[in-house]
């Protein structure tokens, strides 16, 4: 019997119809090659409702772990019985933890401007010319290095009701490229409708006891792609290009798949370039992937990595 490992991605983000995407991807030990096993389209057909047909899917093809784009946990807020101060005073520790480290990084950026305002932009701008690559993660300099962007985000705050700690996790290490790539910034729930959380919430009573659920981010994913230089940052900015989109994607699935050796069909092939929501549950499967390969970054324990099942897909290894 040939042994194989799966894992699946599925991009629910979007409007209320079915028109998202699962994506299979399956190792085989015979071959010691990943192929793009499945790529299906969810949809009402021949009787069986999406909710059936998400369920009925996971069962047929076996899947033990399942990535999805949004968040799989709550803000503090949600579940907090306390007699509430008001989030500037909320004495919740996840939350206070969180202030005190976006405290503390601005306070240190005051003051080495203060001390060294000449050699504190130099630098600044000497590091946002940087194409942060295979060494971002080893550069110390970058924690107090803080774009005037954000700056204004860490200002803003932490929302107790909004907010999740990885959030700020995410800020740190990815806030100007997510910016400057996607002309956006990370929330947790910025992109995610109650429709989709209530239905997963469903959804997700009806999966098979076994089944390991993940919470990935497309955006993160191709940025690490673009770090550890297996894409270039115009590929991903042709993505957004009415004209260059489809050639964009094309781009990237074909080094994606000859550097992480993941054959895909033509006829899959041609769904993923055509369909952002398709081309979505593609980079989840394949940030699945690196965890299964035991290749994601290790998240800090105050973000509560356990819980929030956050992927963060390093292809640097």
């Amino acid at each position: 019997m040939v042994q194989s490992k799966n894992i699946a991605g599925m991009s629910m983000k979007g409007g209320r119809k079915d028109n998202f995407f699962f994506c299979l991807i399956e190792y085989y030990e015979s071959s010691q090659r990943w192929f793009l096993r499945s790529l299906l389209q969810v949809k009402d057909e021949e009787g069986l409702e999406g909710d059936d047909a998400i369920r009925s899917w996971i069962e047929d093809y076996s899947v033990k772990q399942l990535v999805v784009d949004f968040p799989l946990t709550w803000p503090a807020c949600h579940s907090c019985q306390l007699d509430c101060p008001g989030s500037d005073k909320c004495p919740v520790e996840s939350v206070t933890s969180v202030k005190q480290r976006i405290e503390a990084i601005l306070e240190e950026d005051k003051e080495i401007h203060a001390n060294h305002p000449k050699a504190y932009e130099r630098n600044r701008n000497n590091d946002d010319e940087v194409d942060k690559g295979r060494d971002f993660w080893d550069k110390e300099s970058h924690e107090h290095l803080l774009s005037r962007s954000f700056k204004r985000r860490l200002k803003k705050g932490f929302l107790p009701y909004w907010n999740r700690s990885a959030d700020y996790w995410i800020w740190k290490y990815y806030y100007d490229q997510y910016l400057e790539l996607f002309n956006s910034s990370y929330d947790s729930f910025g992109n995610t409708s109650l429709m989709i959380l209530s239905r997963f919430s469903y959804l997700r009573r009806h999966f098979p006891k076994n089944i390991d659920l993940y919470e990935g981010n497309v955006n993160l994913t191709l940025i690490e792609l673009m770090r550890s230089k297996n894409l270039l940052k115009r590929d991903i900015l042709n993505m957004s290009d009415i004209e260059l989109g489809i050639d964009a994607r094309l781009d990237i699935i074909k080094k994606i798949e000859a550097r992480l050796n993941i054959f895909i069909y033509d006829h899959d092939l041609e769904l993923i370039i055509k369909n952002p929501r398709a081309f979505d549950s593609f980079i989840l499967a394949v940030t699945g992937q690196r965890n299964l390969l035991e290749k994601v970054r290790d998240l800090p324990p105050w973000t509560n990595p356990e819980k929030t099942r956050i992927l963060v897909p390093d292809f640097s290894l």
